[in-house]
């Protein structure tokens, strides 16, 4: 069994496992539990904590080791609630190897915890039984579910299928505008508004922005014909000739039914084209049919279907 250290990182300090979700980020579709884009807007966190695994025992610079759990955000994903630079090699074309000339030990696994879920991507060929033993520090009771990592033990979680879609990359027009400093505020307000307990502020905003993955985030605003904020969607680049992926989108409760969700999906899938993403992805549960309804209108196509692993329950 492979000999793996688990690092934890600070948000000023992601950018290796920011450049290791580019570079095993392929141009069809994600694997693995995360996406450039889930550590970006995780980020929009002060505490955020992200968790990387090399292949080697050593200390590396900068990087602090892990033997305990950290406390987490609630789980997010794309149709669900939820200033250092040092990423800015992390949109590392198809093809780019991850280097390791710093003398830093090679990535092995990039994860975080989503509330009650451990999401994890591993390099291709990882050796996922270490990873996974490694792993059940984190895995305290409580923390019950894991996505992207086989658990020894445990067995998918039936009652909740996820389903991930994606569209090419061919642009439609739209009414969607990008999001600037001036347009926060409103972008701001479709977020708290179309998710009932939302606690997303300016500040989160700016603090993703600022981020190491701010530079890769694309954001598209939809407003109504008098110029209210209707629906926004956030949408993250992991380098040309890889997927994108789209992660929040919401429409405000007043003005759904009227296209906007769809013109922010389109607006949003645009901005990552034109940067060079070869398609994006969006993540949704397959019991959220009008979210189910609003990526197929917009183009997309369910690719694959996945269940989280999750802890035996108690007879």
């Amino acid at each position: 069994m492979a000999s793996l250290t688990r690092h934890r990182l600070a948000p000023a300090d992601i950018g290796p496992a920011l450049r290791a979700l580019c570079a095993w980020t392929p141009s069809d579709a994600p694997g693995g539990g995360l996406h450039p884009g889930d550590e970006g807007w995780l980020l929009r966190l002060d505490h955020a904590t992200v968790f990387l695994w090399t292949d080697a025992p050593a200390e590396a610079p900068g990087w602090t080791r892990a033997d305990a759990p950290a406390e987490a955000p609630s789980r997010t994903r794309a149709g669900a609630p939820a200033d250092a630079r040092d990423a800015a090699q992390g949109a590392a074309p198809a093809g780019t190897p991850i280097g390791t000339g710093t003398g830093r030990p090679a990535p092995v696994a990039v994860g975080f915890l989503d509330g009650p879920v451990l999401r994890v991507t591993a390099a291709p060929g990882a050796d996922l039984g270490a990873l996974a033993a490694d792993a059940e520090d984190l895995l305290v009771p409580g923390n019950d579910w894991c996505d992207g990592l086989p658990v020894r033990g445990w067995g998918p979680d039936l009652d909740e299928t996820w389903l991930l879609l994606t569209r090419g990359p061919e642009p439609v027009p739209g009414r969607a505008a990008p999001v600037g400093e001036g347009d926060a505020d409103d972008r701001v307000l479709v977020q708290r508004s179309a998710f009932a307990g939302s606690a997303f502020s300016i500040g989160h905003w700016r603090t993703m922005k600022a981020s190491p993955a701010g530079h890769l985030a694309v954001e598209a605003l939809v407003r109504t014909p008098a110029g209210d904020p209707a629906s926004a969607a956030t949408g993250w680049f992991a380098g040309p000739g890889r997927c994108g992926l789209l992660e929040p989108v919401g429409t405000h409760p007043d003005h759904r039914g009227h296209g906007y969700g769809r013109d922010a999906v389109l607006g949003a899938c645009a901005a990552l084209t034109d940067r060079g993403a070869s398609a994006v992805a969006v993540l949704t549960t397959a019991g959220n049919e009008a979210a189910v309804a609003l990526y197929r209108s917009a183009g997309f196509t369910v690719v694959r279907e996945s269940h989280d692993w999750t802890r035996p329950r108690r007879a």
